[in-house]
């Protein structure tokens, strides 16, 4: 089974890694997206795929790796039944934050959609991408 790889952004005031780790096994729902592309993003993760923990806005940084745990479903949150959320649990912590400072000074990450679509809240991210990200964070 090949495995995906994305990234979910939550500004900390809002959402942060530590409440997400809090949330231990059971996970949350990521709720709150009201973007179509990141809608069809959300609905394509499949259970076990794995997701950057991006903290936009304060702190602008990759800060760990979760769990997509429950795939699409309607968003508890969306009164218009047009969007949907899924359960994501922690994984664990980078043991250095990536920031997007490192990111744009990294060549091979110039196409990353985090460079590219600095807007979207939920994005794909490549094979190829995890696996440098992943280095730059030490994990």
């Amino acid at each position: 089974m090949n495995m995906a790889y994305w990234l979910v952004k939550s500004e900390p005031s809002v959402w942060s890694w530590d409440q997400q780790v809090a949330k231990g096994a059971k996970g949350e729902a990521w709720t709150g997206v009201r973007n179509y592309t990141a809608r069809i993003n959300l609905v394509n993760m499949k259970k076990g795929d794995k997701a950057f923990f991006y903290h936009s806005n304060e702190g602008k940084e990759i800060v760990g790796i979760a769990e997509i745990i429950k795939e699409a479903y309607p968003d508890p949150t969306d009164k218009t039944g047009k969007f949907v959320c899924v359960d994501i649990k922690a994984d664990k912590p980078l043991k250095t934050p990536v920031t997007m400072a490192a990111i744009k000074a990294e060549k091979k990450l110039a196409d990353m959609a985090l460079v590219k679509y600095s807007r979207l809240s939920v994005q794909p991210v490549t094979a190829e991408e995890w696996k440098l990200v992943c280095k730059m964070g030490g994990v």
